[in-house]
């Protein structure tokens, strides 16, 4: 928000005169002006130079402690500086030069705080991301979303590409270039050391920074930003609602919204977009999609992609084989997690929602099989398919990400698509499928162990992937099928609850149900009405969609019909928001293919067959997740409870920290709830349909 516009007048000589007897100077009295209501009461022991504006000094800020101080300027240079109606500046050790202070800011005890000659103030500076050595810099902004960022990063084959968005970078870049720095309105900039080339937004607060050189502080009133003692860095942008805090040391680095840095964590080089966290470690080279989470003094994040990831404490990766130098990189695709002490030799490539556990220095690249176990055991990598499907800590992450999400700005930067099932993963799971069975043939169904690439498989493990892969896909297809014959029945005004009814309820639902909607105009109903959403889908850190879509969409940005670098981040925003009519036309195709179905001749007793695979999808994932939680309230996890009792002190001190027990635990109860709410549903989609037939 920009200072409202004010009409300014030259000092009276009785101003001047009031001003020197409260020990002030100036090297040319006429060069000041001031606002009308301005009184010079509150004005002491400054020295000016340059051209320089004052508000007014009528209000006092009440400070924490309960101390008071009026607004006003005490003990402070300023070079040509505009300053809004009350604020206060006091205790200016060397000066404030080239600055444009906004209404009711709060600026003391600080050390410098000047812009030198023309400053981007951290926009358009190239981030040297996952290759230390170059070639996949992105250039930094404000409204830098982590799927704008994505193309730049690794569209490098299209260079056409790379060089549009660069052009609409630097276009923006030349709207903020001035040789005059902003601090927003009701900023507050407390025993800060030197401040050079920053642009600070409203409602900032900044206390105890060492040094911020070059870079834009995006804070705005609805998501106000933090930054914190000890905290150092060059060459950046901070966006709205971010918190940096406690010795955190940062060089080109672009942090996103609602992120959290802390604890003397440090970064070079680095993308951190939104919901992210960073404490104690360090990062080096990385793209941290939205929600990637490391708080471990002992981990390096380095030269890899992340997103919806948790870094153990220990995790590390290497990228530099001392032959050409850093050059290496490696993908962990989202929702991926390591163990503590795991370890990663790039390049590598770990399939979605996986976890790494062990040392592994045989590049893997087990994108095709998400939701995996990778596993070191004397020097040999297991893979073990589909295990976190089962896993209670995958599908508690799945529901607490949304709930985490603490960006309060209206304008989100970043598209988040928060499904653990989607078109995204689950061609994955098809295609791991295919993998496994072709390894199956090749070597035998009685073969103990399977390599895939330079990893192993055991019998066992195949045949389970196989099964829980098959599970993920038929709860995927009814998933997008009961939501497209609820959307069906409710454009014929028909709204059929998830909530459970009385049987009564449910028959009167039927028997209007089968008056207003025959067996033929729901299977019209469930046609899609566009292609867009067929073949491979990508997931551009964050954003699901068709690759189809995401080609055009790049031809768009190559031919320069966005106006503005803001325009595509709206198109953006545009393809998330119709992600759920592009799943259901993949859905849709992709149940022929793999149930064998032809969709020109679909019948009702089809669709019956669906939910009921469905239903059982559902029930069988959820008591795996029901027996993977009841593993924490076993023997082995009371281990160290009660600590100079007996067994039943021990398990008093256990239900005392961990709650009532296994029944009663927050989690289970939701996951019994979510069988018993799924049974329903389930029972009623069938019952309708079969009141069709």
């Amino acid at each position: 928000m920009k200072c409202k516009p004010m009409r300014y007048r030259k000092l009276s000589e009785e101003e001047i005169r009031q001003l020197q007897a409260r020990m002030c100077m100036s090297t040319d009295w006429s060069s000041i002006e001031v606002a009308d209501g301005f009184s010079t009461e509150h004005i002491r022991q400054v020295r000016f130079y340059g051209g320089v504006r004052l508000g007014r000094f009528d209000k006092e800020f009440e400070l924490a402690g309960g101390i008071r101080k009026h607004s006003g300027i005490f003990n402070a240079t300023l070079h040509n500086v505009t300053v809004g109606d009350n604020c206060c500046i006091e205790n200016v050790n060397n000066y404030i030069a080239n600055y444009e202070i906004g209404n009711d800011t709060f600026i003391e005890n600080v050390d410098i705080i000047l812009c030198d000659g023309e400053s981007t103030f951290g926009n358009g500076v190239d981030v040297a991301v996952m290759s230390e050595s170059g070639g996949r810099e992105v250039r930094i902004f404000d409204y830098l979303s982590s799927q704008v960022a994505y193309m730049m990063a690794f569209y490098r084959h299209n260079t056409a590409l790379v060089e549009a968005l660069q052009e609409y970078i630097d276009a923006y870049v030349r709207t903020v270039s001035s040789s005059v720095g902003r601090i927003g309105e009701h900023v507050v900039i407390a025993d800060a050391g030197y401040l050079k080339n920053v642009r600070v937004g409203d409602w900032c607060k900044i206390e105890g920074a060492s040094r911020l050189k070059n870079g834009s502080i995006n804070s705005n009133a609805a998501a106000p930003v933090h930054v914190g003692v000890g905290v150092i860095g060059d060459d950046f942008i901070i966006s709205s609602g971010a918190e940096v805090e406690d010795g955190v040391t940062f060089s080109r680095v672009f942090i996103g919204q609602a992120c959290k840095l802390g604890h003397t964590y440090s970064a070079t080089d680095s993308l951190i977009f939104s919901n992210s966290q960073g404490e104690n470690g360090e990062a080096c080279s990385i793209f941290a999609g939205p929600f990637t989470v490391t708080h471990h003094k002992s981990t390096l994040l380095i030269a890899g992609m992340f997103s919806f990831m948790n870094a153990g404490s220990g995790s590390n990766q290497s990228n530099h084989m001392y032959k050409l130098g850093p050059i290496h990189q490696g993908i962990m695709e989202r929702g991926a997690k390591t163990a503590s002490d795991s370890y990663i030799l790039w390049p590598a490539k770990v399939g979605a929602f996986s976890l790494v556990m062990g040392r592994h220095v045989s590049h893997q690249d087990t994108s095709d099989l998400p939701f995996s176990y990778l596993i070191e055991d004397q020097s040999t990598s297991f893979i073990i398919p589909g295990a976190n499907l089962k896993s209670v800590g995958t599908i508690r992450d799945a529901k607490k990400w949304p709930l985490r999400d603490q960006r309060k700005d209206p304008l989100r930067l970043d598209m988040v698509n928060y499904n653990l099932l989607s078109p995204y993963t689950i061609q994955k799971m098809l295609n791991g499928m295919e993998i496994l069975r072709n390894l199956e043939r090749v070597s035998g169904e009685n073969s103990e162990m399977y390599t895939y690439q330079s990893g192993k498989i055991k019998r066992s493990s195949l045949r389970n992937g196989l099964r829980l892969y098959g599970l993920a896909v038929d709860k995927f297809l009814g998933n997008s099928l009961i939501s497209r014959i609820q959307q069906v029945l409710k454009v014929n005004g028909l709204v059929f609850s998830d909530e459970g009814d009385e049987t009564q309820d449910l028959l009167t639902f039927i028997s209007k149900a089968v008056r207003v909607l025959s067996a033929d105009q729901l299977i019209a109903g469930l046609r899609p009405e566009t292609e867009d959403g067929l073949g491979r889908w990508l997931d551009l850190s964050g954003l699901i969609a068709p690759k189809p879509v995401i080609h055009a969409f790049n031809k768009e940005i190559v031919r320069r019909e966005f106006a503005s670098i803001q325009d595509i981040n709206a198109r953006l925003r545009e393809i998330h928001a119709r992600y759920y009519d592009y799943e259901w036309t993949w859905a849709y195709r992709t149940m022929g293919d793999y149930y064998g179905l032809d969709l020109d001749n679909l019948k009702v007793a089809d669709l019956i067959d669906l939910v009921k695979r469905w239903k059982d999808s559902v029930i069988t994932l959820d008591k795996l997740v029901y027996e993977d939680a009841r593993k924490e309230f076993s023997l082995s996890a009371m281990t160290s409870f009660g600590i100079d009792g007996d067994e039943d002190v021990r398990n008093r001190d256990f239900m005392q920290v961990r709650g009532s027990g296994f029944e009663a635990d927050p989690f289970v109860t939701t996951v019994r709830n979510h069988i018993e709410q799924k049974t329903a549903l389930g029972n009623r989609i069938l019952a309708f349909l079969n009141a069709l037939c």
